[in-house]
């Protein structure tokens, strides 16, 4: 019984957040425009090859979670 108003809710609540996002994003109620390095793919493409043309200057692999590899050292406390 619930559950048919739980997921008309979800339903309801989806279709009132895309329409809002179309009315913001596209519709531009707010003013302004689309930036031409959004909607130019000429350029988006030139960008993209300079990205992929840059030397990767990077260390070595870093470990995220050491304490799961325990792979560290432990020195003993002189007492």
């Amino acid at each position: 019984m619930s559950g048919k108003y739980i997921i008309g809710g979800l339903a309801g609540s989806f279709a009132i957040a895309y329409f809002c996002d179309v009315l913001i994003a596209e519709k531009k109620i707010f003013g302004g425009t689309t930036p031409h390095t959004v909607s130019d793919k000429e350029w988006w493409e030139a960008t993209d090859k300079k990205f992929q043309a840059w030397p990767r200057t990077a260390g070595p692999p870093v470990v995220m979670n050491p304490i799961s590899r325990q792979n560290f050292i432990v020195k003993q406390s002189e007492s």
